[in-house]
């Protein structure tokens, strides 16, 4: 079986990815409901009986609301630390098959080792994950990996660390700056919170930290994720890293369209 990802939709309404490796297919946070993630899936040749695990960053429900529906399934690991766990169990009728881990600390599912990170943000214990599988000197499965980072106000040093040698990498490009000021519905509060160390990224935030990691000898492929629809375009997105590519040799960046957040591929922004 060949390995993908894909982004089954990712904006401030629901984040949820699909990745598969030779040994398993995993759902990475499950931002929408069970019942729409199954129609995500069916529309790429899978159900949610295919799935073995989920993977859950943080308790908002654009990340988590899925796992009222996804806990009828007794066997299905759910890995999440455990203020995470905790939170989201609190809103749920039915025990989910928690799989505990601890914030920084990495472990093993089937073939995929993950590594476990935390990110600021405004929830209980979010985290970032990056996901390496494969093994040296295989030629159907060589070594992969990929960063999963979304919800994060700003990039400490350790989050770089985790990330700058992915080969994969998934950052939000939450808002426009311009846009979130102008924007009616949300009250300056949540202005302040959104643009606050345990926010969000803006665009130009999360160029300043692609521009710092693009030389990694690893990264080939950059997903711009997680927009939101009243303060972010794509084209807004696609002007501010097209100079990105500029300098970029063996980079790819993609953009997800949040107006069109049930497409399972991203929309390619540039190739080198």
């Amino acid at each position: 079986m060949s390995i993908d990802f894909q982004i089954l939709g990712s904006s401030s309404n629901g984040n949820c990815a699909l990745l598969r490796t030779a040994g398993c297919k995993v759902l990475i946070d499950a931002g929408f409901s069970a019942k729409r993630i199954g129609l995500l899936l069916k529309g790429i040749g899978e159900s949610l009986d295919t799935i073995d695990a989920v993977f859950i960053t943080h308790e908002h429900g654009d990340h988590a609301q899925g796992i009222r529906g996804l806990a009828r399934r007794a066997d299905l690991p759910i890995y999440a630390n455990r203020d995470t766990a905790d939170a989201i169990q609190a809103k749920l009728t039915k025990r989910a098959n928690w799989q505990i881990f601890q914030t920084g600390t990495t472990f093993r599912f089937r073939d995929i080792e993950i590594r476990s990170f935390s990110l600021p943000h405004d929830a209980y214990d979010p985290v970032g994950f990056t996901f390496h599988w494969g093994e040296e000197g295989d030629f159907f499965t060589p070594p992969r990996s990929l960063a999963w980072v979304t919800d994060l106000g700003y990039a400490p040093a350790h989050v770089i660390d985790n990330i700058k040698s992915v080969h994969t990498l998934v950052i939000e490009a939450n808002y426009d700056e311009a846009l979130l000021e102008k924007d009616e519905k949300r009250p300056w509060s949540t202005k302040q919170r959104i643009r606050g160390r345990h926010g969000h990224l803006s665009n130009d935030a999360a160029f300043d930290l692609l521009d710092q990691i693009k030389d990694s000898t690893s990264l080939k492929e950059v997903y711009i994720a997680h927009l939101s629809k009243d303060c972010n375009t794509t084209q807004l997105v696609q002007n501010k890293f097209a100079a990105i590519a500029e300098h970029s040799t063996n980079l790819t960046v993609y953009i997800v369209d949040p107006q069109h957040g049930t497409q399972h591929i991203s929309s390619r922004l540039i190739t080198s």
